[in-house]
C-alpha cells in the first residue's frame, strides 16, 4: 500500500469512528468541526514523494535576532514582512564547546550540518574542512551569491566560503572566498583582497584576470549597476565594516533585488542566495534601541523583497532565520504599540533558541525545533530533492 493511500485510511478511519447517526452532522459541519488532534497529524504530515523542490533558495540570518528582537519590531513597525510567512520553527544554537555559540560556530553549523567550537570557520571540532551548503548547490549547478551589511571576511559569509581555525584570519579567509567561485559577492571588506600585510597579493587583481567583474562604492553606484550574467559579479560596499543603517547604509533591499535577478539569470538551474543582516548584533552588543530598529528595518525591507519575488516565482524557498540571539532584549511592562519599553540583560550573546521562518517549496521541513545543524540537512533536502 503507497504511503498516501496510508493516510487517506487513516482520515477516513478517523471520520468513521464517530456513531453513524451522527456522521450526516459530521459531513454538514465539516467546516466547522476540526478533526481530533490524531485526525489532524494523520492527514496534515506531507508526502515525501510529491514534496515539490525548490529551484531556488533564499537563506536570510539576521545576525543577533532572537524572539526578543522580532517581537520589539513588530510592535514597533506594524505590517512586518516576517508575519506573512506560513511555516515556523525554532533551532537550538549552542556550539559544540559552549551552550553561548558565537557567529562563526552557528553559521558553521548552518552551512555544514555539523557543530564546531567557538570562533572555529568551517571546520569541524579537529581543524578539517567540512563542505558546505554552498558545494551542495554549485554541484547541482546552482548559480551561488553572498550579500551581507558587514565585511565578506565576517564570521557568518565566511563560515559559508571559506576553511580556517580562527575567523580572525580575515586575509586568509579573504583568499578562500575569492577561491570559492561564488558567483556574486557584496559586502565590505575590499582592504583584505587589495591592501593585505600577509602577503602580496591582490585577490581584486586575480579576479579580474579570471573575468570576474569587480565594482566597489567608490567608483560605482550600485543603486545604477545592472551585471551580466555572463560574468561573474563582485561588489565591495566598503573598504572595512559599512557604516550602520541610522547613518545612510541603506543598499540591503536594494542590492537582494539586484542579487535576484543576477542569480536567476545566471543559471537556468536556479540559484542559492544568502543575506545577512550583521548589524542587528553590533547594535544588540550596544544596546542602542534606535540603531537597532534601523537595522530591523533595513532588513526586513530586503526580506519583503525576497518574498515578493518568491509569491510571484512559486519555485523559490525563503528562510528567515538568526545565529543567535544578542544582548536578551526585553520588551518590559509599560510598553505600547510605537512606544516600546525595552531592556537589554546583556551586551554579549545568550543561549536563547532562535525562531526560523520559511515560505514556498518545501517550507514544511523548517517546522519545530531543532539543532541549527538540521539547517544544512533541511536546506540539502530541499536542494538535492529529484535533482539525482
Amino acid at each position: 500500500m503507497s504511503l498516501q493511500k496510508h493516510k487517506n485510511r487513516i482520515s477516513r478511519k478517523c471520520l468513521f469512528q464517530w456513531p453513524r447517526s451522527m456522521r450526516p452532522f459530521l459531513f454538514l459541519t465539516a467546516a466547522l468541526i476540526p478533526l481530533s488532534s490524531d485526525c489532524q497529524h494523520a492527514v496534515s504530515q506531507p508526502d515525501p514523494e510529491t514534496t515539490a523542490v525548490a529551484k531556488n533558495v533564499i537563506l536570510f540570518i539576521g545576525d543577533g535576532m532572537g524572539l526578543g528582537q522580532i517581537s520589539a519590531a513588530i510592535y514597533n513597525q506594524p505590517g512586518f514582512s516576517l508575519e506573512r510567512f506560513p511555516v515556523v520553527g525554532f533551532q537550538k544554537t549552542n556550539a559544540a564547546d559552549n551552550l553561548i555559540t558565537d557567529s562563526a560556530a552557528a553559521a558553521t553549523a548552518m552551512a555544514t550540518g555539523q557543530k564546531t567550537r567557538n570562533n572555529a570557520i568551517g571546520v569541524d571540532t579537529l581543524q578539517q574542512p567540512l563542505a558546505t551548503i554552498f558545494d551542495v548547490a554549485m554541484s547541482r549547478g546552482l548559480a551561488t551569491g553572498v550579500l551581507v551589511t558587514s565585511t565578506l571576511v565576517h564570521a557568518t559569509p565566511a563560515a559559508f566560503l571559506a576553511h580556517q581555525n580562527t575567523r580572525n584570519l580575515q586575509e586568509q579567509i579573504a583568499s578562500d572566498i575569492a577561491a570559492a567561485g561564488v558567483d556574486l559577492l557584496i559586502g565590505g571588506g575590499r582592504q583584505y583582497f587589495d591592501r593585505r600585510s600577509s602577503d602580496d597579493r591582490v585577490l581584486t587583481g586575480e579576479l579580474k584576470s579570471k573575468g570576474v567583474a569587480v565594482y566597489d562604492y567608490f567608483s560605482n553606484d550600485i543603486f545604477k549597476l545592472n551585471p551580466r550574467p555572463d560574468k561573474p559579479f563582485v561588489y565591495f560596499t566598503a573598504d572595512n565594516q559599512p557604516l550602520p543603517a541610522f547613518q545612510g547604509r541603506d543598499y540591503l533591499p536594494v542590492a537582494t533585488e539586484l542579487a535576484i535577478d543576477y542569480l536567476r539569470k545566471r543559471s537556468p538551474n536556479g540559484f542559492l542566495l544568502l543575506v545577512e543582516g550583521s548589524q542587528i548584533d553590533w547594535s544588540c552588543h550596544a544596546n542602542q534601541p534606535e540603531s537597532f530598529f534601523s537595522e530591523m528595518e533595513d532588513f526586513d525591507q530586503a526580506v519583503k523583497v525576497a518574498l515578493e519575488f518568491a509569491v510571484r516565482d512559486r519555485n523559490t524557498l525563503v528562510v528567515v532565520t538568526a545565529d543567535h540571539e544578542t544582548g536578551g532584549l526585553a520588551l518590559n511592562p509599560g510598553s505600547k504599540h510605537r512606544r516600546l519599553s525595552l531592556a537589554f540583560t546583556s551586551n554579549g550573546h545568550t543561549g536563547s533558541m532562535v525562531p526560523v521562518f520559511a515560505i514556498g517549496p518545501g517550507s514544511d521541513l523548517f517546522r519545530g525545533i531543532y539543532e541549527n545543524t538540521a539547517i544544512f540537512y533541511k536546506l540539502k533536502e530541499v536542494l538535492e530533492f529529484k535533482r539525482q
